[in-house]
């Protein structure tokens, strides 16, 4: 199993906290959110990783070779990270993680570690961790489900009190998941061009092609995407003492 990490973006509604500092390596109760997340990978056993940076890459990879030297570790760099969106770190990542079972997480999740467990223990290949406790809100990426927890949509556009909940950017697939996605990535990219697209509307498109995706939902196990100062202060205020103890 390889996991892909994607931190390329800029986090322009962090700023100025992120003028001079990627979003995954700003501090949250005295470990960068990148620190949290390798240290949580290295207690379940996950070893092969790749990460896609962009803005400040070097930061983060010389974070990386320094703290934790024990992954064996892929570096690939969206040069373009100012004008695409995660789709396209996703896409730039397709000979690391084609042929391989997956673990994809995003780089700015602040996410106690039972999610790992929850995902691992799935009896279903293909799945997706799910918030459905809280507020779902209107920007939040939507998952609406069938039978089983099987997924039918993924999408910020479907109507909030039609969402069973949000989708928290932690994903495990198959290897075979994997190759039909890659196949509609480069559909969407190289025929396309729609590198300015969510990822999720790549994994809409296996959905439609009929493979099964399922949610997990996390049930009380605390998350949260940082996004704004808004979102640290609720991580530092609210979640880090679930994660912390």
């Amino acid at each position: 199993m390889r996991v892909l990490i994607l931190a390329a973006g800029f986090a322009s509604r962090l700023r100025p906290l992120t003028d001079t500092k990627p979003k995954c390596l700003l501090d949250i109760g005295g470990k960068t959110i990148l620190e949290r997340t390798l240290n949580h990978l290295h207690e379940k056993g996950f070893r092969q990783l790749g990460i896609v940076t962009g803005y400040r890459d070097s930061q983060i990879s010389g974070f990386i070779r320094t703290r934790f030297p024990q992954f064996e570790v892929t570096f690939i760099h969206n040069a373009q990270f100012q004008t695409t969106n995660n789709i396209y770190s996703l896409y730039l990542a397709r000979d690391f993680a084609r042929g391989h079972d997956l673990f994809l997480l995003d780089s700015d999740i602040l996410f106690d570690a039972g999610i790992l467990d929850l995902m691992q223990t799935c009896v279903h290949a293909d799945c997706l961790a799910l918030r459905s406790a809280g507020t779902i809100g209107e920007e939040e990426m939507k998952v609406s489900t069938g039978p089983e927890n099987r997924i039918k949509q993924i999408s910020k556009e479907i109507p909030a009190d039609s969402a069973v909940g949000e989708s928290i950017g932690i994903e495990r697939f198959s290897a075979g998941f994997v190759s039909r996605l890659y196949d509609i990535l480069e559909q969407m990219i190289e025929m396309e061009g729609l590198s300015d697209q969510f990822y999720e509307k790549a994994f809409q498109r296996v959905i439609d092609q009929g493979l099964p995706l399922y949610a997990v939902d996390v049930g009380g196990l605390r998350c949260v995407e940082i996004d704004t100062v808004e979102d640290l202060a609720h991580a530092e205020a609210e979640v880090l003492q679930y994660i912390d103890g």
